[in-house]
């Protein structure tokens, strides 16, 4: 029943899901949509042993969502709010589902109920205000990487010129789909390995800090090909590949972050396993 009511969700609203995952084909800024139902499903399944503690019953809360989904969603049409229209329709499908399997779920799911937030595209106003200063920090921190190798490079704002060609860091290596997809991760990460929520909060707060430094790996060898590759399209098929594959370096180095927390002996404690 509750799959047969998520399906008639998001049938109700399948245009405006359209358009959220259009966002995320049409834009590397918002491709951690992809991520975000992979990320939910794997947090499910690392708390499924938590199954056992949740008795499906009705409840009144999940009308309740699906008629503030839609009123929200009302209203972001009127007033040309995209964010209000897609956090809608995100709560009429979360509504539809609770109506059948309660509230145990989500004091049980909760982190991957939480992911699917992610779903939602970032507005244009906020990507702009965090892309920004991380596409001018990447571009500094490349150059002097470059300098220090004594490969032969200039910049001009974003811009970097090597070997006679200019590559603009938004190009290249766009800081805000680090951002958006490391946050992703860096979450997934922290609900995944028992830990403190107070470590939690301290690693989610890093992922700014994470995600900087995973852009500026990933644009020193990005230029490097930009300049010197002698292929045709071989900078930008690097450019596609190393957008993905920078994500495992990102654990990499949240697992590092971890090890160093333990090593200076920061508290860090298993989940409290929730009593039937």
């Amino acid at each position: 029943m509750a799959v047969g009511l998520v399906a008639l969700a998001v049938f109700a609203t399948l245009e405006i899901w359209k358009g959220i995952f259009g966002y995320a084909y049409h834009s590397d800024e918002q491709s951690h949509i992809y991520l975000a139902p992979i990320i939910a499903v794997w947090l499910v399944w690392v708390r499924r042993e938590r199954m056992r503690l949740c008795h499906p019953k009705r409840s009144i809360v999940g009308p309740g969502l699906i008629v503030a989904g839609w009123t929200l969603a009302m209203y972001g049409f009127a007033a040309a709010y995209d964010v209000f229209v897609h956090f809608g329709v995100l709560l009429i499908v979360v509504g539809a589902f609770l109506s059948v399997v309660g509230m145990d779920v989500v004091r049980q799911f909760f982190p991957a109920l939480l992911a699917l937030a992610f779903l939602m595209p970032i507005p244009a106003r906020v990507r702009h205000e965090i892309s920004t200063p991380l596409q001018q920090y990447s571009a500094e921190a490349a150059q002097w990487w470059l300098d220090l190798f004594a490969v032969p490079v200039t910049r001009s704002g974003n811009v970097l010129a090597i070997n006679g060609q200019e590559v603009a860091v938004a190009e290249a290596c766009n800081g805000m789909r680090m951002v958006a997809a490391l946050g992703l991760v860096t979450f997934a990460f922290v609900f995944s390995v028992p830990m403190r929520n107070s470590v939690r909060i301290l690693i989610l707060a890093l992922s700014p800090l994470l995600a900087l430094i995973v852009n500026i790996i990933r644009l020193v060898p990005t230029v490097l090909m930009y300049g010197y590759a002698e292929r045709p399209g071989a900078a930008e098929l690097f450019h596609d590949v190393s957008g993905w594959a920078v994500l495992l370096v990102a654990l990499g180095l949240l697992w590092g972050v971890l090890a160093l927390l333990r090593w200076i002996e920061v508290p860090i404690a298993p989940y409290a396993v929730a009593e039937e």
